[in-house]
């Protein structure tokens, strides 16, 4: 569904990518694991196409789509959740979630009954400004932005950064259930290792701008863990 060929990207005179290659099956849930500054958030921006890439394509359902915008992806069915979440503070909830109905290949005007059934809260909160949430709340409102568009591809940058446990574990049973209940597919970035053997199906472990590892979720080794996660 979802290749990566060659794909080279500088950033501010350095190179951060380095003929770097993944496949990403239709339907998968990978982790995309490594220490800082090893291109992992690079990568999905290149892929969401917030960042160029100086070479190489990026193929989704057999088109290339190096030169597409941003905007034209959203359409397509990629949806992203930036680390830091990035909501509009002073939108309130309601127009935080409308944002995403514009990239709907349906154009449907009304936001989906399926956001509050998995955030309930947000439908609690349609009229708080976005800036007043917590820090858990927000990042439910950014992965319900992403959702409105119906994508299906979703990517996730550390979405459990600074957010209380029992949102974490929510967090998780969602992605859980967008991957195996309707078969999206799901690429994320995440830092911490039990979140991610618990809802990752497979892992990707990057160094230095390229995947070095790659496999099953249980046979994420010790080794391979001290050898590209350990710090």
């Amino acid at each position: 569904m979802i290749r990566f060929e060659k794909i080279n990207q500088l950033y501010g005179g350095s190179q951060i990518l380095w003929d770097l290659d993944l496949t990403i099956d239709k339907g998968a849930c990978i982790c995309l694991m490594g220490r800082n500054g090893v291109g992992k958030t690079t990568l999905l921006k290149c892929l969401m196409g917030l960042l160029p890439v100086s070479h190489g394509s990026i193929i989704v359902d057999g088109k290339n789509i190096v030169k597409s915008s941003a905007e034209k992806r959203a359409y397509m069915g990629v949806g992203y959740v930036p680390q830091g979440r990035d909501i509009f503070p002073q939108l309130t909830v309601e127009e935080n979630l409308r944002v995403g109905l514009g990239c709907r290949k349906d154009g449907l005007k009304t936001i989906p009954k399926k956001i509050y059934d998995l955030f309930p809260v947000l439908y609690d909160m349609l009229n708080r400004r976005g800036g007043d949430l917590s820090g858990g709340q927000q990042q439910q409102l950014a992965i319900g932005r992403a959702l409105v568009i119906e994508p299906k591809i979703l990517l996730l940058d550390e979405p459990n950064e600074g957010i209380q446990p029992n949102i974490v574990q929510q967090i998780g049973n969602v992605i859980t259930h967008l991957n195996e209940a309707e078969g999206m597919t799901v690429l994320l970035v995440e830092q911490k290792l039990n979140f991610a053997r618990k809802v990752g199906k497979e892992f990707r472990l990057m160094e230095k701008g390229r995947i070095v590892a790659e496999g099953k979720m249980p046979n994420l080794s010790d080794e391979l863990i001290k050898k590209h996660l350990a710090v």
